[in-house]
């Protein structure tokens, strides 16, 4: 086997790929107390129980006090429908343009929260910050995740989710990328048996055959 060779780039945030998502946040003081959307490439998680979400801003972002003031986030799942606003909510600022109303983009509330998610997002989960933590170039908001809400067209009728249909995007050295639909396994597939291999990867994703036209190909 031919041997990899690797080449130095230096000290740099190269984990890749990482969620696309859109975060909404609101103020509670004048001038930053209007829903507004940010685009954050920094964002994991990083806690189960209680289930807990990161997000990292740049202190010089408009949203970066509205997070402070209100202790609330929200974020939004980005689909290919939304890729394209969640480039600009990346580039524009909420200082200079009302991105919901730019975009065209429906707000949706929920109860305990004053910022509005986008109503047309795959799903989005709703933060309450528990800590704050100065980095660097960023801050790092740890949310707590109070609910989380998902598209009801990505549930069968015995509810079982499938978010593999939801078209979502990652982020991947400056560039957004679509997650095909079909999986490359699922978690603990390497060790499954070959009858769980088959229904879980194999036969939800097989093409239906053509159906034959009666008397197709057939000469008068």
């Amino acid at each position: 086997m031919k041997e990899n060779t690797y080449r130095a780039i230096g000290a740099t945030t190269f984990l890749s790929p990482v969620p696309a998502v859109v975060v909404s946040c609101r103020g509670t003081q004048e001038g930053f107390d209007a829903d507004n959307l940010i685009t954050i490439a920094w964002a994991g998680v990083v806690n189960s129980d209680p289930p807990m979400l990161s997000v990292s801003v740049r202190p010089e972002r408009h949203s970066y006090p509205q997070i402070v003031q209100s202790g609330e986030f929200i974020v939004n799942l980005i689909d290919k429908p939304l890729c394209k606003a969640a480039d600009f909510c990346g580039v524009k600022s909420g200082r200079d343009v009302d991105k919901f109303a730019a975009l065209g983009l429906d707000k949706r509330y929920v109860e305990g929260f004053s910022c509005a998610a986008i109503a047309s997002a795959p799903a989005f989960a709703c933060c309450k910050v528990e800590q704050q933590i100065h980095l660097g170039t960023h801050d790092m908001f740890i949310g707590r995740v109070h609910q989380v809400y998902v598209r009801e067209d990505l549930f069968d009728e015995d509810g079982s989710l499938h978010l593999e249909r939801a078209g979502l995007i990652a982020y991947a050295h400056g560039q957004y990328f679509p997650l095909r639909e079909r999986p490359e396994g699922f978690f603990g597939y390497s060790v499954a048996r070959e009858e769980v291999i088959r229904r879980r990867l194999i036969e939800p994703y097989k093409k239906p055959a053509p159906k034959k036209t009666p008397g197709k190909g057939r000469k008068a």
